[in-house]
């Protein structure tokens, strides 16, 4: 079909239907907007950032602690989700939180819980392997376990976002690739491999792609490969859904993420950021899993996991897409008030996909939202913008951000088994 032209005039048109294009379109939809969808790839493909078979998501936040109100409306609407497409998306586990005592994973999701009332209990090492004899983590770290963690399936996730979306009515276009775009008196063109379309309102969401299509995130927003591993467990039983919560601990090799046995066979985890291997552009990823990165992955499950590193499965890359302070950049062009883009997750932005659509369709409906989105905002890095990446985040290397006072366990901390 190519040299397909559309006629008319949208009301929105969404550039990337992955996690977060899909949702916007969805939210736009089903509030009466005529929206267009365009997606370079398939839908859904594995060529960016959201594929794997499954995504953590946990309501303790070491990140910033604020970013818990964003994820309170993220779990119903993912639950808003499930029940309107009639398939489970969202798997409870629990979340474990672990490292020594000092590190800013440990006491920064135990202080996001403190701050937000949440259910939480800290484990040693010990306690933690005993309940959970999946885990050999250090017997002196400590864990803090958070029972609404869990993961979602993020690719049934974006299928269900599209196909709700086209039952309101949005226009979804697969393998058609954005040439290009510009701002008009009250509207915006898209020129792509198929087409020109004209809508009120523009909003990029297209991932590690993005800085190629708003100038103003060029080194900010930079590509990252990371690789993922999917082990056989010798002991199948510990390393179910029933009985391994989702992880992130900090050990002295780094930071690292798993998840229990679903979908596809294997205990599945990664490194966060890698072997810290960037590229200005998406498209100079190297995609093939290697020798090396499997070593590494393997030395890690080997010492902190042996049960889990059996025989490698499968290996599996996809793409980080960091800030330099690894928060969100979520915000209205600084020049074009009708476009609006969300990009650079840095590596923990699946779980947010659904209030980050809804936050998205309001700012191309208003240019407003409800929701506080002030530490995502494009202008933090003013001076930044075009500029190399700035030094990695200490979670790069294992490394702390400084020390922390030494934590005891307080008396109101209370098991929710």
């Amino acid at each position: 079909m190519a040299g397909m032209s559309y006629s008319g005039r949208y009301d929105v048109i969404v550039v990337g239907m992955g996690a977060m294009g899909s949702a916007t379109a969805y939210h736009l939809a089903r509030r009466g907007k005529r929206v267009l969808g365009l997606e370079r790839f398939g839908i859904p493909h594995h060529m960016g950032s959201y594929h794997g078979h499954t995504r953590i998501i946990r309501l303790a936040y070491y990140e910033h602690p604020s970013y818990v109100l964003l994820l309170r409306r993220a779990y119903e609407l993912w639950r808003e989700l499930q029940r309107e497409s009639g398939e489970r998306l969202l798997h409870i586990t629990g979340s474990i939180d672990a490292g020594p005592e000092d590190s800013w994973v440990f006491r920064g999701s135990w202080e996001s819980c403190r701050l937000h009332d949440l259910p939480h209990e800290v484990l040693t090492g010990s306690e933690l392997k005993r309940r959970h004899p999946g885990y050999h983590l250090p017997a002196q770290h400590l864990a803090l376990f958070q029972p609404d963690g869990g993961f979602l399936l993020p690719e049934r996730c974006v299928v269900c976002y599209v196909m709700g979306s086209q039952r309101a009515g949005a226009e979804i276009h697969g393998h058609e690739k954005v040439l290009g775009w510009e701002a008009l008196e009250g509207g915006v063109r898209v020129r792509t491999s198929r087409g020109t379309y004209e809508a009120e309102r523009l909003v990029i969401t297209a991932g590690a792609w993005e800085a190629g299509l708003v100038g103003d995130l060029r080194g900010l927003a930079v590509p990252q490969r990371q690789v993922l591993a999917w082990l056989q467990p010798t002991n199948p039983e510990h390393f179910r859904p029933q009985s391994f919560p989702v992880f992130n601990v900090l050990v002295e090799e780094g930071r690292f993420y798993g998840f229990p046995v679903f979908g596809v066979p294997g205990f599945k985890f990664g490194k966060y950021f890698h072997l810290q291997e960037t590229a200005e552009s998406a498209d100079e990823i190297d995609r093939e899993p290697n020798e090396r990165d499997e070593r590494l992955l393997r030395e890690f499950a080997e010492r902190y996991f042996p049960e889990g590193s059996g025989p490698t499965l499968s290996l599996a890359s996809c793409m980080f897409t960091n800030t330099p302070d690894h928060h969100f950049i979520i915000d209205l062009h600084p020049e074009h008030e009708q476009v609006s883009f969300a990009s650079a997750c840095s590596g923990h932005g699946f779980k947010f996909a659904s209030v980050i659509g809804e936050i998205m369709a309001d700012l191309a409906e208003s240019g407003t939202t409800r929701h506080d989105i002030s530490l995502f905002r494009l202008g933090r890095f003013a001076g930044l913008s075009g500029q190399p990446r700035r030094t990695a985040h200490p979670s790069a290397d294992g490394a702390r951000n400084g020390r922390l006072s030494s934590f005891r366990r307080p008396r109101e901390m209370r098991p929710f088994w």
